[in-house]
């Protein structure tokens, strides 16, 4: 399965932001046991390379791991060497999708308005973030004309509204706090109830 299908396959990416990186592998083992299989690990995070590669190392044939918050050709390049398998950013940066497809890894550049969507996907964007999507209903909506175009919304998805999201055309959805709190203490309680979360998440799309 390509890393594309996977995606859209599986179709939820929990974003890891601001996890210590000695917790992110209790995290991806409480998520992949719940049914979450695509993580994205910020590069706004503490030691987040380091993270990148220990995800690999340690779920490689479980998890499909890539590199979130890439915002220079910089980061593009040093999340590629850590072994991310897609790239995500907040904006549309042409030289970090080209930098990505230049490694044969998926491109999901973060956009808003049509422009911003139809420049990201021209330029080579294998997904476009939809960052931040307001409601199920936007998303509708700018699937009217570009249906042709993956759409993955991002920020404020929650168990309430993801399937209206789904019912809208998304491809997939990036998950943050309402899936991993950064703030949380990361103890067998907080795992276990991580697991059972994950499973709800996907139990709502299907």
């Amino acid at each position: 399965m390509t890393t594309l299908s996977q995606i859209t396959v599986h179709k939820i990416v929990a974003i890891l932001r601001g996890i210590q990186a000695y917790d992110v592998l209790k995290i991806a083992g409480a998520l992949c046991d719940g049914g979450v299989k695509i993580i994205e690990v910020t590069l706004n995070s503490p030691n987040a390379l380091l993270a990148i590669e220990q995800l690999n190392s340690a779920y490689g044939n479980q998890l499909l791991v890539g590199a979130g918050t890439v915002l220079h050709i910089s980061d593009a390049k040093a999340a590629i060497a850590a072994g991310a398998k897609f790239l995500i950013s907040p904006n549309v940066d042409i030289a970090v999708i080209r930098a990505a497809k230049d490694a044969g890894i998926l491109s999901i550049p973060g956009a808003f308005t049509p422009t911003e969507i139809v420049t990201a996907h021209n330029n080579g964007a294998d997904i476009v973030k939809v960052f931040p999507a307001p409601d199920a209903a936007y998303i509708k909506n700018i699937l009217a004309p570009l249906n042709h175009i993956r759409l993955m919304p991002t920020g404020g998805i929650n168990l309430t509204n993801i399937k209206s999201f789904k019912d809208a055309g998304a491809s997939a959805f990036g998950i943050g706090s309402s899936l991993v709190n950064n703030q949380s203490i990361i103890d067998e309680t907080y795992l276990q109830q991580l697991t059972i979360k994950a499973g709800n998440f996907i139990a709502a799309i299907r």
